[in-house]
């Protein structure tokens, strides 16, 4: 549940929400995502209203998604193929990436083949393969252990590098959010509010040294203590 909700991001940003489970951070990614209409209040993507239209973002769920019957090059281009990419640019294309997301030599595996790491890496292969300029990804490494996590936080800040797409990314991971982003808005317990918006001033690329820079900890404490308040409601 949302209430009164308002956030922008710019373009080629990379924002990330948090806050506590139940606030309403996947009810607002699947609204931008035109899969869920608002009670009152608009969604736009780029100027254009997403209420009610798919097709505006590119969007990655919690889940991977991925189809255990179609092998993972099959897997990567079905969201661009879906989008209107002719299959053989589609596959041309998801082949000349699959080095870059990790996966070079598992074109054919099934998903069961893969790795966690792998599988997450993956959808978001199928995800990045969507023409479109905003990418929306829901816990993306929610289910991962510690270490691939970290992993994860270098490979996609290299890939958002290259790419420099608009991103929204929610997480409950307060580090992986200073970590990633540009800007990180933290939400209230159920309503889900913004109860604060904190800019991340630190330089890329940003590796796991970072966490233990002064002005890092600051920020933490500063998210975390606007997490706790959230929690008042």
């Amino acid at each position: 549940m949302l209430d009164d909700v308002s956030a922008g991001v710019e373009p080629g940003q990379f924002v990330s929400l948090v806050g506590p489970s139940g606030c309403g951070k996947s009810t607002l990614m699947r609204i931008l995502a035109g899969l869920l209409e608002p009670d009152a209040g608009t969604a736009t993507v780029h100027g254009r209203s997403s209420v009610n239209r798919p097709g505006l973002v590119a969007y990655m769920p919690q889940k991977d998604l991925l189809f255990p019957w179609r092998r993972a090059l099959a897997n990567a281009t079905l969201g661009a193929e879906i989008a209107g990419v002719p299959k053989d640019e589609a596959w041309a294309r998801a082949r000349a990436l699959f080095p870059r997301f990790g996966l070079s030599g598992f074109e054919r595996a099934w998903p069961a083949q893969l790795s966690g790491g792998m599988r997450q890496r993956l959808a978001l292969l199928r995800t990045f393969l969507i023409p479109h300029d905003t990418v929306l990804l829901d816990e993306p490494f929610g289910a991962l252990d510690a270490i691939t996590r970290r992993e994860m936080h270098r490979w996609l800040q290299e890939v958002w590098s290259d790419d420099r797409r608009t991103v929204l990314f929610v997480t409950h991971d307060v580090e992986e959010a200073l970590i990633l982003s540009d800007v990180v808005y933290v939400m209230t317990r159920r309503p889900g509010r913004i109860q604060a918006r904190v800019d991340v001033p630190f330089d890329r690329p940003r590796g796991i040294e970072l966490v233990a820079d002064e002005k890092f900890v600051q920020l933490k404490a500063r998210l975390l203590a606007e997490l706790d308040e959230g929690m008042k409601g």
